[in-house]
């Protein structure tokens, strides 16, 4: 598998942590992605990251689109992730990640990448990530 794949132990399917997100989560946004995060202090999250995308039913009626959607979404987290794992290799904490896109309409594949480095550039500053912890 390449180095930057999106390997299964890296996905977030577990219900109960989707529901605690929703609930105890914090979030910001950088259009037209949201971020939705919480750290988590099991050791049973086999990846610094677990990651997953939603797309609202109600702007995106279409299946079509939401799935296209979704697939940039991912690729765009796919390809970015590494520079936040780099970040994250000197602590102890493991987050739970969920990425709703929040635009009207669907965007061109650059703008969701560019939103998707601003949205991992913005979480490792307002965490300090960019020191490691001793």
């Amino acid at each position: 598998m390449p180095k930057n794949g999106l390997r299964p132990s890296e996905r977030l399917k577990s219900r109960r942590l989707i529901q605690a997100l929703f609930k105890q989560g914090h979030s910001f946004s950088k259009y037209p992605i949201r971020l939705v995060y919480l750290p988590v202090t099991e050791p049973t999250l086999p990846s610094p990251v677990q990651c997953t995308v939603s797309v609202p039913k109600r702007r995106f009626r279409r299946a079509v689109h939401r799935n296209r959607i979704r697939r940039q979404v991912r690729e765009a987290w796919r390809l970015h992730k590494q520079a936040l794992y780099q970040q994250l290799e000197g602590h102890d904490t493991t987050y739970a990640f969920m990425l709703l896109y929040v635009g009207k309409e669907p965007m061109p594949y650059a703008d969701i990448e560019r939103s998707m480095r601003r949205v991992i550039k913005t979480f490792c500053a307002r965490h300090d990530l960019n020191k490691p912890t001793e």
